[in-house]
């Protein structure tokens, strides 16, 4: 049996064979809303892979013992930001997780992103007992950096931060024609497609979204602020990567 007493989310699991896949899943529910500012039961159930119909019910019986979840059916769900859970745990597949994407990071995503994943990695690794830490250290998986060159982490970098600042950019770009363009554009997302990057971008010159290879993208400068503008936002980058032709 597990209880949470007190000072912390009230909620009470036996775990008895048979209800213990079903308990473990409550407690991944509400790990899952812990942090975040809004959570469709249509991504419960695809991260979860269980069906609506049981993300509801879950759900439901949570808010019923005490667990502090706003929101409703349709909308989305949030963990009350007054809600205590106990502090977290982790597999030692989600151990194994963490570490491979750590040092995935570290060789592909910048100097900035590399920083960010070693530190995060060690308060991990500090917080925990030493069996896990053995887990984290013995992981045979590596991603290599010698033969990455250090203007490519450079620009990544300068991407990141444009996009954090929501800053115009500005680079030379040879199209999939081979004609060289000089581009402005607004920084929306960077995506990685394994030991290759794009950026999605609304671009002046095309007056619409597109994507660039981070390779072909040259002599590149951070400008001025790009407004909050309807339409050409993340969102709509994303709805546009989607609705094209597979």
């Amino acid at each position: 049996m597990r209880r949470y007493h007190r000072g912390t989310v009230p909620v009470l699991f036996y775990k008895t064979p048979s209800m213990t896949r079903r308990a473990d899943r409550l407690f991944q529910i509400a790990e899952l809303l812990r942090g975040r500012r809004l959570t469709t039961a249509q991504q419960l159930a695809d991260w979860l892979n269980i069906s609506l119909r049981t993300v509801y019910r879950d759900v439901r019986d949570l808010q019923l013992s005490g667990v502090p979840i706003e929101g409703e059916a349709g909308i989305g769900y949030r963990l009350s930001r007054a809600a205590s859970l106990p502090p977290l745990t982790f597999t030692a597949d989600e151990l194994a997780a963490l570490a491979a994407g750590a040092r995935m990071l570290e060789s592909w995503g910048g100097a900035g992103f590399a920083s960010g994943a070693r530190g995060a990695l060690a308060k991990i690794a500090s917080a925990m007992p030493a069996d896990k830490r053995a887990t984290l250290e013995r992981l045979a998986i590596f991603a290599p950096s010698f033969h990455i060159k250090a203007d490519f982490s450079a620009k990544v970098d300068a991407l990141h931060r444009a996009i954090d600042g929501r800053q115009v950019v500005s680079f030379a770009y040879t199209d999939v024609n081979g004609a060289a363009t000089e581009r402005h554009v607004w920084p929306l997302a960077l995506a990685y497609w394994g030991a290759h990057w794009t950026l999605g971008a609304w671009c002046e010159l095309r007056s619409d979204f597109r994507n660039f290879g981070l390779e072909k993208i040259q002599n590149l400068q951070l400008l001025e602020q790009y407004p909050d503008q309807e339409d050409r936002r993340l969102a709509d980058w994303l709805r546009h990567v989607r609705a094209k032709p597979r």
